[in-house]
């Protein structure tokens, strides 16, 4: 439906706290996947690259597929290998579009990128293999196969597609920069530079003038390349000062962005003349780090910041840039929700972006600034309704030892006849991950069912400088598990949530702390789940890709230390005697992230104890249940789990 952009914001309609109690949402609606996302829209306006889930069989197959714009009319599609999955789109002309390939291992691990490129036009055909390990099966023997990763750099605003492409070999301690022909393959080497698996940044006239990395003990590097001798030099070490981290220019190409880090501190965005001197303080947050940046304008620079913590705030970073009016009016017809721009035609005739909140799980609309009007595309999880949603409360409180943490609280969105239970949902990582405001299936689903949610962002995760995550450092069993259990006590005393009947449920490292949690604070918990966690610290140490890599056993050294003692401190495992709280493992077979080996280490503690769990283990599973019926299941088997401990709140 077509609406004039003032009227937008009527088909959002705010809804209080303590409405009508909203419908018992079906378990599928929460479990089902985006069946359109990853939306790229072409330069002239015309066409959508954009990813699609497909029913088939017991799964969705995410396909790539082209749409004609505005009347969304199918062009083309291309099915891609079990299990691989498009991770990027990059228009090269107007017509042609490179794919970045990446493999889904399962539903709650990002898509492992595999450092593929292929190249297609906008029907499907035409397909080009540009980089990878089949390359010289595609390319006639003109290359060896590529036993490396490449990405995309930069597009020429000539759009004859071409674009430079980044690209390392995995036994090589270099990395180099191409020139690629998407139509025929043909590449030609622009630079180089001494660092493995290093990121090149070029101008807006995609000059290379930066390189970031890391040395052999995985601490960042960042080189310039010298115009006069062009050879790269060492720009900043990771010492204890302020490190810079180039990202981007200005559209004259005088000045370029930053992020900027002390060595305990948040991180910032700063502006600095190319030259030398006259850094710039462009955005910062009070308590975290500056979070997720956007790119637009004519020259695609860098647009607007949004923070990470709390909910997030915006920070316009160039008032001149003709998206900044658009993108602060758009924030307007939609209050209460993000706008993020995703993509505009060349002529800015056209723009492309996504509306979301805590509450929404967001729609995708075409702006069109000629008549001032905006279709809704699609919709994210389009089985949700926002209205029935609850809403996620931004929180903050004292850890014990004074370190403050935030969090989120998501109450029902309606009134309980008690105090609603309250479940512990620890995120997974744990270093450098962390909750947000934005949609929560996890959190959505139990407050539906009359569940109250905390998450809490404890030391090690994200969003607030190294320091922070530092401080999680040989603390998976400690300090760790101490903002946990504070965020616990703190809820409690706010007096909205019933401290007598509480649970912990947690996916990967999320399910490491439920059942650490359950160990170490056994009167505390009713009910712990686990789902892909790891349970045996002990076994990280020896896992797949550990053994001759210098950068996994210096992380290691530097997370877990070489204390042994240690390792069996923080191992619940080894601890299932002291739990009493009711078990549930979920875990699949195939999962190489946490392996199976950790949940039947757990299981087997468990029933030794005496204590025997609720399990439920698919041998084809990776990390986080795939097929649409599992997902389903796990989310039926929660349901049933919880209201066993907790009663059923509605």
């Amino acid at each position: 439906m077509r609406l004039p952009l003032f009227m937008l914001a009527a088909t959002f309609p705010l809804v209080a706290l303590g409405q009508a109690m909203p419908p018992l949402v079906p378990v599928t609606s929460f479990a089902k996947m985006d069946q359109y996302y990853n939306p790229v829209m072409s330069p002239d306006g015309k066409h959508l690259a954009i990813t699609v889930r497909v029913p088939v069989d017991a799964r969705t197959v995410p396909m790539v597929s082209f749409y004609s714009l505005p009347d969304l009319k199918l062009e083309g599609t291309v099915r891609m290998p079990a299990f691989e999955v498009p991770a990027s789109y990059t228009w090269v002309g107007n017509t042609r579009v490179v794919v970045q390939k990446a493999i889904e291992v399962g539903s709650r691990e990002r898509p492992q990128i595999t450092g593929e490129l292929l190249a297609m036009d906008f029907d499907g055909k035409h397909q080009q293999y540009l980089y990878g390990w089949d390359v010289s099966m595609y390319g006639r023997n003109r290359y060896s196969p590529d036993e490396g990763y490449a990405y995309p750099v930069y597009v020429y605003r000539q759009m004859n597609d071409h674009l430079l492409v980044g690209t390392y070999q995995w036994d090589l301690d270099q990395s180099s920069l191409y020139d690629f022909d998407s139509r025929n393959g043909l590449r030609k080497l622009v630079a180089t530079v001494k660092s493995p698996r290093a990121s090149f940044v070029v101008d807006n006239a995609g000059k290379p003038r930066f390189a970031t990395g890391t040395d052999e003990e995985g601490y960042d590097l960042v080189w310039r390349l010298n115009d006069a001798t062009s050879a790269w030099e060492k720009f900043q070490l990771q010492q204890n000062d302020t490190r810079l981290t180039p990202f981007g220019f200005s559209p004259d190409n005088r000045t370029f962005y930053a992020w900027q880090a002390e060595a305990e501190g948040r991180v910032k965005v700063i502006s600095e003349d190319v030259a030398g001197g006259n850094r710039k303080l462009l955005a910062e947050d009070t308590l975290g780090s500056v979070g997720s940046l956007e790119f637009g304008g004519p020259e695609e620079t860098p647009l607007v910041v949004y923070s990470a913590l709390g909910r997030p705030k915006v920070t316009y970073l160039d008032p001149a840039n003709p998206d900044t009016p658009l993108l602060k009016d758009m924030a307007r017809q939609f209050p209460d929700h993000v706008v993020r721009l995703v993509s505009e035609s060349a002529d800015q005739s056209q723009v492309l972006f996504w509306v979301i909140s805590d509450r929404d799980p967001g729609a995708y609309y075409l702006y069109n600034r000629k008549t001032n009007k905006a279709d809704m595309l699609f919709a994210s999880m389009d089985e949700i309704d926002p209205e029935h949603m609850a809403v996620r409360r931004p929180v903050l409180f004292k850890a014990r030892d004074g370190q403050e943490i935030d969090g989120y609280l998501t109450l029902p969105a309606f009134k309980t006849a008690h105090k609603p239970p309250l479940i512990l949902i620890p995120h997974g990582g744990p270093y450098g991950y962390r909750d947000s405001w934005y949609f929560d299936s996890d959190a959505q689903f139990l407050a539906n069912r009359g569940y109250a949610v905390l998450q809490v962002n404890f030391r090690a995760s994200g969003g607030r400088g190294e320091g922070f995550e530092r401080q999680g450092y040989r603390q998976w069993g400690g300090k760790i598990m101490d903002d946990l259990v504070d965020g616990v006590k703190w809820a409690v005393a706010q007096g909205e949530v019933d401290g007598s009947k509480m649970c912990v449920y947690g996916v990967s490292f999320g399910g490491y702390s439920a059942l650490m949690l359950a160990s170490r604070e056994p009167d505390l918990f009713k009910c712990a789940v686990g789902y892909a966690g790891v349970y045996d610290v002990g076994l990280l140490q020896t896992e797949e890709g550990v053994a001759g890599n210098s950068r996994r056993i210096a992380w290691n050294k530097r997370v877990f230390s070489e204390d042994k003692a240690e390792w069996a401190r923080y191992s619940p495992n080894l601890h299932a005697d002291t739990i009493k709280a009711g078990v549930l493992l979920i875990h699949g077979g195939k999962d190489k992230r946490a392996p199976k080996e950790h949940a039947f280490l757990m299981k087997a503690a468990l029933e030794k104890a005496g204590h025997p769990p609720e399990w439920y283990y698919v041998d084809y599973e990776g990390h986080g249940f795939y097929d649409t019926e599992n997902q389903v299941e796990v989310y039926r088997r929660l349901e049933t789990f919880f209201a066993k401990y907790l009663g059923k709140p509605r």
